[in-house]
């Protein structure tokens, strides 16, 4: 067997068309998995993607992290993974819900105040792989406990996701690329 060259066509999980879509999850298809190319190459594991939803619904929807905090612990996450793919839609998010650019754009580096508290504890866990005590402290007296653990499950949820992204070379999709080039951070 040969190794397969990065940016490959060859690559064994690319997303998944219409036509493709297993049966057995095709309830799913009109729904988030259908709506991302991440979902899309999951799809090639049709009880892992049904399994996930669930998990997506809390941690994307239901967070005591609120979007906003959210969008800050998923856009640090995405940095320190290298993620592409999660950053640019990402980036696109947090516009919507009115970041400005350079309030994203201090993701990469050192933010203030709040983002700043949330993007140490982020990297805390890519680190260290856990929140010492003083900064656990911290952020559950800034966000709450409830708070502090959604952030350690949303570290965990987009880290799994950045990993299925990055081994399979997943494009970002379309109208987000689109966007990133029509409007650079």
């Amino acid at each position: 067997m040969t190794d397969t060259p990065p940016n490959s066509t060859a690559l064994p999980c690319q997303p998944l068309t219409d036509a493709d879509w297993p049966a057995e999850i095709a309830d799913l298809r009109g729904g988030f998995a259908g709506a991302l190319n991440v979902y899309r190459v999951m799809a090639h594991h049709p009880a892992l993607l049904r399994a996930w939803a669930p998990l997506r619904q809390h941690v994307v929807k239901e967070t005591a992290l609120g979007p906003a905090r959210s969008e800050v612990v998923i856009l640090r996450a995405a940095h320190r993974m290298g993620s592409a793919y999660e950053w640019a839609h990402h980036v696109s998010r947090a516009r919507t819900l009115g970041f400005p650019d350079d309030r994203i754009a201090a993701l990469r580096g050192t933010p203030e105040g709040e983002d700043g508290l949330i993007a140490r504890a982020v990297d805390a866990l890519f680190d260290l792989k856990r929140l010492p005590a003083p900064l656990e402290a911290e952020l559950a007296a800034a966000i709450g406990r409830a708070g502090v653990i959604d952030l350690i499950a949303t570290v965990g949820f987009y880290s799994v996701l950045g990993y299925l992204l990055m081994t399979y070379e997943t494009p970002i999709d379309a109208n987000i690329a689109a966007e990133m080039d029509a409007v650079p951070l």
